[in-house]
């Protein structure tokens, strides 16, 4: 394919390139918003229409075949998620028998025939005719877009009462004191039935209600993933593998002095604290599955970071990646993110699968890509909508993790909060 790159005003021609896309039955649009730290690789891309791909149904031997699929690309960009529930392929863990009205794979990934680069006030197109296809997306008219939920509302829904969740919550600490496991992170299904809404309308109104580092808009015919993820699940640059887990969550002050005050509650709050040290254990632990002996490093830990609607601390884990694990192996080695599975690891997917009320599906698994060079780079599919436009099925999920030292009240408080950002741009979205 020919390269070209093009002067744009990037507001515009973004916006304009979404809705272009959305003519082809594979998008991927992937936006930092922004945000930048010593492994930021990516402005924003959009990858559209494939010329191959690997899909996985069921989830057997997912991993081993990405590995074919992968192999047989070996120097292409190659957008593409990876479902929570992959964790039965890495871990032999049994599927409980829940409910799927999204329908996604359990694994996609494909090889884009068109790809665009953003750059400030330039974007670098990829395809076979770049000229054609930059004056394709120049003539596309800048409108109001439109959503038909105006007349249809989305009625949000709970799959946990409150009561449902203290009840599971309650559960889960007897495990704990019981010493099946020390953390664990229990999740919740918002979801609504029958709705219609323009994805990428939700997507544009959630990135502007919650602009962060990993947000994505990904298209599998009808089937989107609209996320706002701010996490890191495990990117390579390199030789180095560098994995990022979020654990500590604390609420935006509506003035500078409350703002503040919040932050140093966070960074002193034992709780958080130990949330976040142990999963910090976990990941260096699932790391050294593919790290050249002695080259783990675990030194930044707990640095907060702010984002419009929650402080959260972050921790970075880093090591030397083993030449001889594969890329595909090491991301297998590492997999399901373990902030949003607590610890012990297999245990604690296993209370997970019990205590939940629903599939997590793609939420909680990852969205990235492999680039050309060899490095890669996923989210943890956090903060994230996700919709069957067949069906007319939505769902979302938030989590916090149980401790002994937990609440159920603040940890239900904190899945209130973390789904504040989708609620707000789904009122949005149905008012356009």
């Amino acid at each position: 394919m020919a390269k070209a790159i093009f002067d744009i005003d990037n507001t515009v021609f973004e916006d304009q390139a979404l809705r272009w896309a959305q003519q082809f039955n594979e998008l991927c649009f992937l936006q930092s918003n922004e945000y930048a730290d010593p492994y930021s690789k990516v402005k924003a891309v959009l990858s559209v229409n494939a010329t191959e791909s690997f899909r996985s149904d069921d989830g057997q031997d997912a991993f081993t075949k990405l590995e074919h699929f992968r192999t047989r690309h070996p120097h292409t960009w190659m957008p593409g998620f990876l479902s929570y529930d992959l964790k039965n392929d890495t871990e032999s863990l049994a599927i409980a028998g829940r409910i799927d009205d999204l329908h996604f794979p359990e694994a996609y990934f494909f090889v884009p025939s068109i790809h665009l680069r953003f750059f400030a006030g330039q974007v670098e197109i990829q395809a076979e005719q770049p000229d054609q296809v930059f004056r394709q997306i120049q003539a596309i008219a800048i409108e109001p877009l439109r959503s038909s939920s105006r007349s249809n509302p989305i009625h949000v829904q709970m799959r946990f009462s409150k009561s449902a969740y203290v009840d599971a919550f309650e559960h889960l600490q007897e495990h704990i004191q019981r010493g099946d496991i020390y953390e664990v992170n229990l999740c919740q299904e918002f979801y609504a039935t029958a709705t219609e809404l323009d994805p990428l309308a939700l997507y544009q109104t959630l990135n502007r209600v919650s602009p962060t580092p990993f947000s994505c808009f990904f298209k599998v015919g009808e089937k989107y993933i609209v996320s706002a993820s701010p996490e890191r699940f495990l990117a390579k640059r390199g030789d180095t593998l560098i994995s990022q887990p979020i654990k500590g969550t604390a609420a935006r002050g509506d003035t500078e002095e409350k703002d503040q005050a919040l932050k140093d509650a966070l960074l002193q709050n034992p709780k958080e604290i130990a949330e976040n040290i142990m999963i910090v254990d976990l990941v260096r632990n699932d790391l050294t599955r593919s790290a050249l002996a002695g080259s783990v490093d675990a030194s930044r830990r707990l640095e907060l970071h702010s984002f419009k609607q929650v402080h959260q601390l972050i921790s970075t884990i880093t090591c030397t990646k083993d030449p001889h694990i594969s890329d595909v192996q090491a991301i297998k080695n590492t997999f399901p993110a373990g902030s949003m599975t607590g610890a012990p690891k297999i245990k604690a997917m296993e209370l997970c699968e019990k205590y939940e009320g629903s599939k997590r599906g793609i939420y909680s698994g990852a969205v990235g890509y492999f680039a050309e060079d060899g490095d890669f780079d996923f989210n943890v599919v956090i903060r994230s909508v996700l919709y069957n436009k067949e069906n007319g099925y939505l769902s979302f999920h938030t989590g916090g993790a149980i401790t002994l030292d937990a609440q159920a009240d603040k940890e239900y408080a904190e899945c209130i909060l973390k789904a504040s950002a989708i609620v707000e741009a789904l009122s949005e979205t149905a008012d356009v």
